[in-house]
């Protein structure tokens, strides 16, 4: 019966809108405060969990013909990124005290699960806007900088810029093949006439607005240092996955050539190097990190120029490997009263001599998004680079490395500060910080448990994990 199927294909997102539903009754009766995070993680791992087992039943359905469909490949990928959001819940039990982040997070996520299993851009394009809404309040909830409403404010401008842009590409390419199947997206990369041209680029211009490639990145390092720490995850990792994926549905297994594939060789190549070098110059570890993500999403677009039947596995390993250790990184950073000072370089000036499982664990992240091995980034890079070599651009593939290795140099000064400098040897407005530095706490140090699990798991044994996906 297509209800039936309905039924089971969209259990992932019935689960979640079950949590959100629930956690609106618990804030009416004025229960939500005490268990809003656990409803939520209950929510969400049980989502997580039955995407996952629908996958490995090898379960697949088109419920709404020409809208909606799911199949074990996508539903693991769903799986994989509702999995990431059990360490942004865990880290956000400490900050948020309300049911309000739970509740929005939730409703976020449920636009990330329909991005995988759209059909027709009208679907996909509720799902962009599904993710991206509950964003806006999120970067405003509880903020702590008097420049919080301008970050919010921004994104809220280029991410609606997006929408339009997106929405206009659609209706271009609608008015010249008369569908909006997800499908004539495939075609229309090989189409000739100007104005299926138009609405190709303007389509993925808005995937880069959305993804921050240069030169539509200005709002990303503002946003990501003026949200708080577990929203600068979320955005960070599942958000930015989540529209990877829905350029992966764009593009299919389709191969890229004409104007497109030299728009996927040039900006995000630009992106990596601009990145890399940006970060440098970074005092704040959250704009340091927004750099970083512009960066790794250049990586990202890449594997749109290699070949597109091993593009969904090499962009969700990818996907996986960079969103787990920023979640780490994240989850292991001391607390501090002071938001601005926690996010300065010289909040970890010396970490390693008053927190050595934080600094370690930082430390862990950050050689694995330089990308050294054995580490899971280097795996993921390696991937990608691969295809794009094998694909015969391999001039584009050596600048990208070369680019690459920019990156290293910030990342490794995060490591010489926390383990190479000593507490006494800093100012005596940061020793005053000290003084108020906590350890994270135990649901934040149980995400960062939980993140290098996961890395260790993704170092040791990559091709078990290439082999599931």
């Amino acid at each position: 019966m297509p209800s039936q199927d309905a039924l089971i294909a969209m259990l992932p997102e019935h689960l979640l809108l079950g949590g959100i539903v629930l956690l609106i009754v618990l804030e009416v009766m004025g229960r939500g405060s005490r268990v809003a995070t656990w409803v939520a993680l209950a929510a969400v791992c049980a989502s997580a969990a039955t995407a996952f087992w629908l996958s490995h039943a090898q379960f697949s359905a088109q419920p709404f013909s020409g809208q909606y469909s799911v199949t074990p490949a996508l539903l693991m990928a769903k799986g994989a990124l509702l999995a990431l959001a059990v360490p942004v819940l865990l880290m956000s039990r400490s900050e948020f005290t309300d049911s309000e982040f739970s509740i929005l997070l939730l409703s976020s996520l449920y636009g990330l699960c329909l991005l995988p299993s759209s059909d027709s851009y009208l679907v996909m394009f509720i799902g962009l806007e599904l993710l991206a809404i509950p964003v806006y309040a999120l970067v405003l909830l509880a903020y702590r900088r008097p420049q919080s409403a301008e970050a919010s404010f921004k994104y809220l401008v280029l991410s609606g810029a997006a929408s339009a842009t997106f929405l206009m590409g659609v209706s271009l390419l609608y008015g010249a093949t008369g569908s909006m199947s997800v499908d004539t997206f495939g075609a229309a990369l090989a189409a000739g006439d100007t104005m299926t041209r138009a609405a190709v680029v303007l389509m993925v211009v808005a995937l880069f607005l959305k993804s921050a490639i240069v030169p539509f990145h200005a709002w990303a390092p503002d946003t990501y240092e003026g949200a708080s720490v577990p929203v600068t995850a979320y955005m960070a990792t599942l958000t930015k996955g989540a529209v990877l994926l829905a350029a992966v549905r764009l593009f299919g297994t389709t191969t890229v050539t004409g104007p497109v594939a030299h728009m996927l060789m040039v900006l995000p190549l630009v992106s990596i190097v601009w990145g890399n070098l940006a970060a440098i110059r970074q005092q704040s570890f959250r704009r340091m990190i927004a750099y970083s993500s512009i960066a790794h999403a250049g990586y990202l677009f890449y594997a749109f120029l290699g070949n597109g039947s091993g593009r969904l596995q090499s962009v969700l390993f990818y996907i996986l490997a960079y969103s787990v250790v920023n979640l780490m990184a994240f989850a292991a950073m001391p607390e501090n009263g002071d938001d601005e000072q926690r996010d300065h370089f010289d909040s970890l000036r010396g970490l390693y001599h008053r927190n050595p499982f934080a600094a370690i664990t930082i430390g862990v992240a950050m050689l694995s998004l330089a990308g050294l091995p054995p580490f899971p980034g280097f795996v993921g890079k390696f991937l990608i680079f691969k295809n794009v070599v094998a694909a015969g651009y391999t001039t584009y593939a050596v600048l990208g490395l070369v680019g690459s290795y920019i990156g290293i140099y910030f990342y490794l000064r995060v490591i010489q500060v926390m383990f190479m400098s000593e507490r006494a040897a800093a100012s005596t407005e940061v020793n005053t910080a000290f003084l108020s530095e906590r350890r994270a706490g135990g649901t934040a140090l149980a995400a960062s448990v939980l993140c290098l699990a996961v890395t260790v798991l993704l170092s040791i044994v990559p091709g078990w994990v290439l082999a599931a996906l």
